[in-house]
């Protein structure tokens, strides 16, 4: 990491070098627009690589750049980069790519303020994997929300503003409980320090308050990730958004909850969140059956994949649950605690990669057709050789098939739940079965076998600038699936950093 202040480079340069030029460009200059937009996102996503490639796992967490922001409050402006968010960063300037990349071919109405949102929006998200103040994180999980209402509420569908508002409420609430118990945190220890603030006495060691501050950042978090039963907001926002909003709000922006989960609540409340492992596994459960059950019950093709949503981040919810439990203990349950999370951090970018692909294909069939009802398919196997395999590709992967991303993640998850909380875990397992049922019956079959729809004769197959968008996600796919040892080693080093913090 020889680059002097790299974070704060790939974190505001889409915004400073993107987004502010954008607003001094006419907005008849679309062509011009879009360039600019697609050529800015890559350098912070160049920039990310060169941060994976150059950073030693041995490291730990690296604070890159601190600087005293607010004197009067002890607010720094500090960011670090360790094993845990450095897949995240990489995952938010990849899909932030190829999601302006996609908007290029599609976006015909409001160019201009389309990528000066988009742009804003990777700012706004990468803000939050890469603080260290409790203060700037807040900071930045508001930032965020702002441009993905717009996103919704503007270049959506028939139902936007509903799904904008509903997202927006849903999202602000959590957050001012947020704000409040950041608030206590902070009257109690003196800092919003996210290095600092493990390890210390919260609210003079009373438990009700401890449980009353962890709770209230608990619901922010589990709204966003979401969480049965916090859940509600998300399949409208996702069949209402424009296809690259879908992409980054399942790929990136569902992650900021449970990396909260990690970079907050694991460190700074272990007593407590050990104390409480068990209901959150419980609802962690809850979200993996119940997701896969309404998927399979779903017949509009862009709901069932926000419910599987539901579904696969309940997966992570479980790792951290059953690490968050395990405190404490010692012998062969360190290394099932570590294994539980590792697979929940895993999770979390294969699922960004995995369904990101999912919501870009959905995207497809709909500008070809303009509906997302499975009902209206069939057939399309013969007519869309290319997609077909593209979508069985990337369901097989969401389903769990070996050799793909998804399996990696999800077995070590299982392998270290079921040593710590076997009886819990032991019911997630029915998701898996349940997520191969919707994926095979309603994709597969649904949409790509049996007669042909003579409507969709001349529909036609997968084009060039469709293709490059989904290539880099099916490569990182199939080769995560194969060789996973240096992702996890990353992540490894992270994981183990926070488990010896909390001891």
């Amino acid at each position: 990491m020889n680059i002097p202040y790299i974070l704060s480079i790939i974190t505001f340069f889409p915004l400073i070098a993107g987004g502010i030029p954008i607003l001094f460009m006419h907005k008849e200059d679309e062509t011009l627009i879009k360039r600019w937009a697609i050529i800015v996102s890559l350098i912070p996503l160049a920039l990310s690589i060169y941060l994976w490639a150059t950073y030693n796992p041995a490291a730990g967490l690296v604070v890159t750049e601190e600087k005293l922001w607010i004197p009067g409050l002890d607010v720094y402006y500090r960011l670090g980069v360790d094993g845990i968010n450095l897949p995240l960063i990489f995952l938010t300037t990849l899909l932030s790519t190829l999601s302006i990349y996609y908007s290029s071919h599609v976006v015909k109405e409001r160019v201009k303020e389309y990528f000066l949102f988009f742009l804003l929006l990777e700012t706004g998200l990468m803000g939050v994997f890469v603080s260290l103040d409790f203060f700037l994180f807040y900071v930045f999980w508001e930032i965020e929300l702002v441009p993905m209402y717009f996103i919704i509420g503007i270049w959506g569908h028939e139902r936007r503003e509903y799904a904008a508002i509903k997202f927006f409420i849903y999202t602000l609430a959590g957050s001012v409980l947020m704000l409040l118990a950041m608030l206590g945190i902070y009257f109690t220890t003196g800092t919003f320090s996210l290095v600092a603030l493990p390890g210390k006495e919260l609210f003079g060691g009373n438990f009700a308050l401890q449980s009353l501050a962890f709770w209230a950042i608990f619901i922010a978090l589990a709204i966003k990730v979401p969480s049965w039963p916090f859940h509600t907001w998300l399949p409208d926002a996702h069949v209402e958004a424009p296809t690259a909003g879908s992409v980054m709000l399942a790929g990136v922006l569902l992650k900021l909850g449970t990396f909260g989960f990690i970079r907050i609540l694991l460190p700074i409340f272990p007593k407590i969140f050990h104390y409480y492992a068990i209901p959150i596994a419980i609802l962690a459960i809850i979200s993996i059956i119940y997701g896969a059950l309404v998927s399979l019950a779903q017949s509009n093709l862009k709901r069932m994949i926000a419910y599987s949503s539901v579904n696969h981040m309940g997966y992570v919810i479980l790792g951290i649950a059953a690490a968050a439990y395990a405190t404490g203990t010692s012998g062969t349950v360190l290394v099932d605690r570590a294994t539980a999370l590792n697979g929940a951090v895993l999770q979390m970018f294969n699922h960004g990669i995995i369904t990101g692909g999912l919501f870009f294909l959905a995207g497809m069939l709909y500008h070809r057709s303009h509906t997302y009802d499975l009902s209206a398919f069939g057939g399309l196997g013969a007519i869309l050789p290319a997609y077909y395999g593209v979508v069985a590709f990337m369901s097989m992967a969401s389903l769990g098939l070996p050799g793909l991303a998804g399996f990696v993640s999800e077995f070590l998850v299982f392998r270290g739940a079921f040593a710590i909380i076997p009886y819990i875990a032991a019911f997630g397992v029915l998701g898996i079965v349940i997520t191969a049922a919707f994926f095979l019956w309603k994709v597969i079959q649904m949409i790509f076998l049996g007669p042909v729809n003579e409507r969709w004769r001349d529909m036609p197959d997968l084009r060039r600038y469709e293709l490059i968008s989904l290539a880099p996600l099916m490569i990182i796919t199939l080769a995560i699936g194969v060789y996973p040892a240096p992702i996890l080693n990353l992540i490894n080093s992270g994981v183990v950093a926070v488990l010896r913090m909390i001891g």
